[in-house]
């Protein structure tokens, strides 16, 4: 029986679905020409197109065009060398599902090798070593059996092909590196084992015209090699191959009987061994990795070398240059940190002058109010004067009617007072002062300072429905303007209203305290609840949108924030929630 050695393979899993049949295109390398490749994978392809529901094509390749159809996906498997199949793993996602079984090795994980050929004449090298400055035929850097299998021959007898040797790149067919060395034309060749007892069967080279150097040979194996025997073929998938249909043609494989060959096909064998020798010689996957030994490092990167020489020659330079920077950038970087703290400082007098013209404006809208509250105790007072006056120029001088309006005048003059110290304490410009305080103080002082603005308006009802006290860590004034603001907008809002109604209420959370301002007015819109924070969004003729705005602001300082929510039954109920002091830590009061 011949010797013949596949160098492709075809196969692909069809998807047995209804519907018409589909065609499975196999990818093979074809180192020895594509008629000697497909007389020997035509068996697989038979039987593959036999147990799939599909028509299978076999394409003849060489390593570009194989590498070409992979990435490009015009092809669903591929049959290549261990070492290709590799490299397009790492690249393309491509995965092995079966290795192939031959008759010339007895263990598919060690079935391919490299031989080293010269000549049968006497005066041809008798080892490896001998190969020193001659010849060397090959198929080409990146063939697996025809090349990169001997690098560990010749690393092994000290040779450094690049120095050593003088190689010569002959292509596929790999057959035309054997006739190169028996022509004479090369002084030795290398191609994969079986190649050479394969063309002396079919007659294609006379018998013991060309030897193997250093042949080695184990139990069970047909066809001598010159290095280590790593795995046989496989036959792959691409990334595009779907598990289904891959899992088909798995089957398909495995059911194979041998061919007339002695050809078929097994489970997927480990290539744990071409990873390892492709890591040592920086091929494939591994090209970026170059060889570690000192002589190999200085050969390949002297370049980089010279470069870090020149490097080290201004270091001493570099490094006092670097000590005078470093003192220059930190005095740099104390000044820009001075320069921070100025501007981070005339920020915060900013936002304080900001906060007291927010206190003002909010003024500026109930100033009518006041001037209609204090012309009341005005004008009480002048009548009580001007009666005074009456009764002393008419000599009426009983006291007591004289004594009782001079009680009125006092009280009057005590109510106006009251009202003018509120607007004081309130418009005073004063920095931001956070202190634990009670949250029932500013929500009286806000009920209290809107009472006195609106005498006509119904009382707002208070509720303290706290279970403990309603700490909080706080500025008061800036609290009380939140709450003023709340309250202002309540009234307004029921202005319109038979029975107006405003309320207050405390109450506990999980974690904090609740200010909820309830009314009975109309409410909001659809979409006001949600804009009613953004700054000059507004709902009132005459209002400018920044009361909400900056209360929100004020709120979120305070580690709190602000909702709105609808009331059942109309009105509108918006909430301040603020955590509690224990909660806080002292330091983000500060």
């Amino acid at each position: 029986m011949a010797l013949r050695r596949p160098c492709l393979a075809a196969a692909l899993a069809a998807l047995l679905a209804a519907g018409p049949a589909t065609a499975a295109v196999v990818g093979v390398l074809a180192p020895e020409g594509g008629a000697l490749a497909g007389r020997a994978w035509e068996s697989t392809r038979a039987h593959l197109e036999s147990r799939l529901a599909e028509a299978v094509t076999l394409r003849f390749l060489d390593i570009p065009g194989l590498r070409q159809a992979v990435a490009s996906g015009g092809i669903d498997f591929f049959i290549a060398s261990s070492g290709l199949y590799v490299e397009l793993e790492a690249s393309h996602g491509a995965s092995r599902i079966a290795t192939l079984e031959s008759p010339h090795a007895p263990d598919p994980a060690r079935a391919i090798a490299s031989a080293v050929l010269v000549r049968a004449s006497p005066g041809e090298p008798g080892g490896v070593t001998q190969l020193r400055g001659r010849r060397v035929a090959v198929v080409g850097p990146e063939a697996f059996g025809g090349w990169q299998l001997a690098l560990p021959v010749f690393a092994a007898a000290g040779l450094d092909p690049d120095r050593d040797l003088v190689i010569e790149t002959v292509g596929f067919p790999m057959q035309e590196v054997v006739r190169r060395v028996q022509d004479g034309r090369a002084d030795a060749g290398i191609v994969r084992n079986c190649v050479l007892e394969g063309m002396v069967s079919r007659g294609e080279l006379p018998a013991g015209a060309l030897r193997v150097l250093g042949p080695r040979a184990a139990p069970g194996e047909r066809c001598e090699r010159s290095g280590e025997l790593y795995p046989d073929w496989p036959f792959a998938t691409v990334r595009g191959t779907s598990t289904e249909r891959a899992r088909e043609a798995a089957l398909a494989l495995l059911a194979m009987p041998r061919d007339a060959d002695g050809l078929r096909w097994t489970v997927p064998a480990d290539y744990r061994a071409v990873h390892e020798l492709f890591r040592e010689f920086g091929l494939g996957p591994y090209a970026a990795l170059p060889e570690a030994t000192l002589e190999a490092i200085a050969r390949r990167w002297w370049w980089v070398l010279a470069l870090a020489a020149l490097a080290l020659a201004g270091g001493a330079a570099h490094i006092a240059r670097a000590e005078w920077l470093v003192r220059a950038r930190t005095k740099a970087l104390r000044e820009a940190m001075q320069e921070r703290e100025r501007l981070a400082r005339e920020a915060r007098e900013q936002q304080e002058r900001l906060d007291h013209l927010a206190r003002l404006g909010t003024l500026g809208e109930i100033a009518s109010m006041l001037a209609h509250e204090l012309a009341q105790p005005l004008a009480a007072i002048g009548n009580f004067a001007r009666g005074i006056g009456r009764r002393l120029e008419g000599g009426r001088l009983d006291p007591e009617p004289i004594a009782g309006a001079a009680r009125e005048i006092a009280a009057q003059s005590e109510r106006a007072a009251g009202i003018m110290d509120r607007i004081r304490d309130f418009s005073r410009k004063r920095p931001t002062s956070r202190e634990a305080l009670d949250l029932v103080e500013p929500v009286e002082a806000a009920r209290r300072l809107l009472a006195a603005a609106l005498p006509e308006a119904p009382p707002v009802a208070v509720e303290i429905a706290c279970r403990r006290p309603a700490t909080v860590w706080g500025d008061r004034l800036q609290l009380e303007q939140v709450v003023l603001n709340l309250l202002k907008n309540a009234h307004d809002a029921t202005r319109e209203r038979d029975a107006p109604a405003v309320s207050v209420r405390l109450e506990d959370e999980d974690d904090g305290i609740v200010v909820r301002v309830t009314d009975n007015g109309p409410g909001l819109d659809g979409e006001s609840p949600s804009r009613m924070f953004e700054p000059f969004f507004t709902t009132k003729p005459d209002g400018v949108g920044l009361g909400l705005a900056l209360a929100k602001r004020v709120a979120e300082a305070h580690g709190g924030r602000m909702s709105a929510q609808a009331v059942a039954g109309g009105g509108l109920a918006v909430c301040l929630r603020l955590p509690r002091a224990q909660d806080k830590d002292a330091d983000d009061a500060g």
